[in-house]
């Protein structure tokens, strides 16, 4: 029976896929909690790194270590760092994966895929200019803040990897707020007081959070229907 580990970065980005996952079950490996269930005929563990290289380097170390899977899936959200990709498209990591991306793309070819380079950074990117400028020098299309820590730990433990992400913001339609206000790193969750007070002193950026959100959850069904159909071919 093919094993499949899919890492997501956070609850708020996995919720749609699992609901998709059918006899699901919790357990706990070496601390970490992981969400087991099936699609199809396929078995999926699904575990969550949190946000950033600490707390992604101990937890995918942890959920590695006593486990072999015949692939790991690595998703979630990213940031296009130019306006070559646009919210909800989605990108598959060339330079991370270490499988044949032909399989996978040929599978989403309903859906607006790319295949280009992904750089993890330990912050978000905020301004327009400074996605461009990360742009020019790395030559990566997105962004994300998990992937290369997870690629490692793969190579480590001999475990083909899938980089599978879903843009949720772009120069031209970013975040509505200050990265740091819409999550705490350190802390791995909103503030939602700090939250409060930056909107009530900014009511004009209520509007775009609003529209971020449905961004955020058009991203989210985008990537559920895409690890469907990429588990669905393996």
């Amino acid at each position: 029976m093919t094993s499949i580990a899919v890492t997501f970065a956070l609850p708020a980005e996995s919720s749609q896929f699992m609901r998709r996952l059918r006899n699901k079950s919790r357990a706990d490996r070496n601390g970490i909690s992981v969400v087991r269930g099936m699609i199809n005929d396929r078995t999926v563990e699904v575990v969550h790194t949190g946000v950033g290289e600490k707390i992604c380097r101990e937890r995918i170390e942890r959920f590695l270590a006593d486990e072999l899977f015949h692939i790991l899936i690595s998703t979630g959200f990213a940031g296009a760092l130019s306006n070559r990709l646009h919210v909800n498209d989605l990108l598959l990591a060339q330079n991370f994966s270490t499988v044949d991306l032909k399989q996978a793309q040929e599978s989403l070819s309903a859906l607006s895929v790319h295949a280009a380079d992904l750089l993890t950074l330990p912050a978000p990117i905020d301004s327009r200019e400074e996605r461009e400028r990360i742009a020019r020098e790395s030559g990566a299309a997105a962004v994300d803040m998990e992937t290369e820590f997870i690629a490692r730990a793969c190579a480590t433990h001999a475990v083909p990897l899938l980089s599978l992400r879903v843009v949720t913001d772009t120069p031209l339609e970013s975040f509505p707020a200050p990265p740091n206000v819409l999550f705490d790193i350190e802390k791995q969750r909103t503030h939602v007081a700090a939250l409060a007070t930056f909107f009530l002193a900014n009511p004009n950026r209520i509007l775009r959070l609003l529209q971020f959100a449905k961004r955020i959850a058009r991203a989210r069904k985008t990537l559920s229907k895409a690890l469907i159909q990429v588990v669905h071919e393996l």
